[in-house]
């Protein structure tokens, strides 16, 4: 799929070590999987970020074979979030960023925090936000095809017109 527009996604939670990091690492997955690494880019960031991402995290994640040891949490920068499709907060809120001014589809996931949990209630927000990152996947992947639908008519609209321009 050869769309011009990429649509970008972000996660947010507090400290960007545990929620945001596992839903950004499985939408990238996700992207893969659905053929629209070309087409989605993914983020996470926190309002407060920690050090590092917490092992039980990063252990979890293992478990599914997706590796996120390399990784760091990252400050949210709202300046990025206006060029966002869709933010997804969790446990957060971003104050200075209204998204609906923007355009941007916007949605609050109550999701524990895994932040001092035990690894099964890790195992639990993890599987959790699996299923809750296919399902927005799915609007995704509809998005992604109303807009290569477009880039698609607008391409045989501008065939047509230098077609008849070119008598």
């Amino acid at each position: 799929m050869a769309l011009r527009e990429t649509l970008r996604v972000d996660f947010l939670c507090v400290e960007n070590a545990g929620r945001s990091q596992m839903a950004a690492a499985f939408a990238e997955r996700e992207a893969i999987d659905r053929g629209l690494d070309d087409v989605v880019e993914v983020h996470s960031a926190g309002t407060d970020p920690a050090n590092e991402i917490h092992d039980t995290v990063v252990e979890a994640m293992a478990e599914v074979d997706i590796d996120i040891s390399a990784r760091s949490p990252k400050w949210v920068v709202v300046e990025d979030l206006k060029q966002s499709h869709f933010v997804i907060t969790m446990g957060c809120t971003i104050k200075e960023f209204s998204p609906s001014t923007y355009g941007v589809e916007y949605r609050a996931w109550d999701i524990t925090d895994p932040e001092g949990k035990d690894v099964e209630t890790v195992r639990s927000v993890r599987d959790e936000l699996q299923r809750r990152v296919n399902d927005l996947f799915d609007e995704i992947e509809a998005v992604a095809n109303d807009l290569d639908t477009q880039d698609t008519l607008s391409k045989r609209v501008t065939d047509t017109i230098k077609d008849a321009l070119s008598f």
